[in-house]
């Protein structure tokens, strides 16, 4: 196989994915921007995590809520936990990764607050802790995820909200949680600036 067909099989199969998610998750992408918008409206705030790929897709959310999206609006309370290297391998040190992110939300997380939890598999173990955690101080979770959905799945309340992508692959997965994301910030932003559109 050349490498342009190479190419071309990683535009085919990542508009492939991106069909199949379209088709399933249409609904719950409309119920993690409303409840993300709700939050915010409410005083609340969004807190994200993940690793590696998925921590960049925690620290993008929160930028796009933090600073704006394609449009001038003020800026959103979204904090992702990902960034504050001090603070993550201190908790690392003293306790252990799988607590990076629950010790910080058992700081700052509150009854009305959000988790934007990412994790491809579902099956992190720092990010699953971070949701047992963050149900415990009252908040509600949005969780990313592809595959099987892993643990993760099994943790969800019903009052949550899961977006799990239709694929195996941790490129498919992950190139669709950017999609996700933009969706989520687009349509909050819509609520926000031109609520006779919804």
């Amino acid at each position: 196989m050349n490498l342009q067909t190479r190419i071309q099989q990683h535009f085919i199969a990542s508009i492939e994915t991106k069909r199949k998610a379209l088709d399933l998750l249409q609904e719950p992408i409309l119920a993690a921007a409303q409840l993300v918008f709700d939050t915010v409206q409410n005083g609340g705030k969004i807190l994200s995590c993940g690793n590696g790929g998925s921590a960049g897709d925690a620290q993008h959310f929160s930028s796009e809520m933090l600073n704006r999206f394609e449009q001038e609006r003020k800026g959103l309370p979204a904090f992702a936990l990902t960034t504050d290297t001090s603070t993550l391998t201190s908790i690392a040190n003293d306790y252990s990764y799988e607590r990076v992110f629950a010790r910080q939300i058992e700081a700052l997380g509150h009854k009305g607050d959000v988790l934007l939890a990412i994790s491809t598999s579902g099956n992190s173990g720092n990010v699953n802790k971070a949701i047992e955690t963050a149900h415990d101080c009252g908040m509600k979770i949005i969780a990313l995820s592809g595959k099987s959905g892993g643990s993760m799945k099994d943790l969800l309340y019903t009052d949550d909200v899961e977006l799990r992508v239709p694929a195996d692959s941790t490129a498919r997965i992950q190139e669709t949680h950017l999609l996700l994301i933009h969706c989520i910030c687009d349509l909050v932003d819509q609520m926000l600036l031109n609520p006779a559109s919804e």
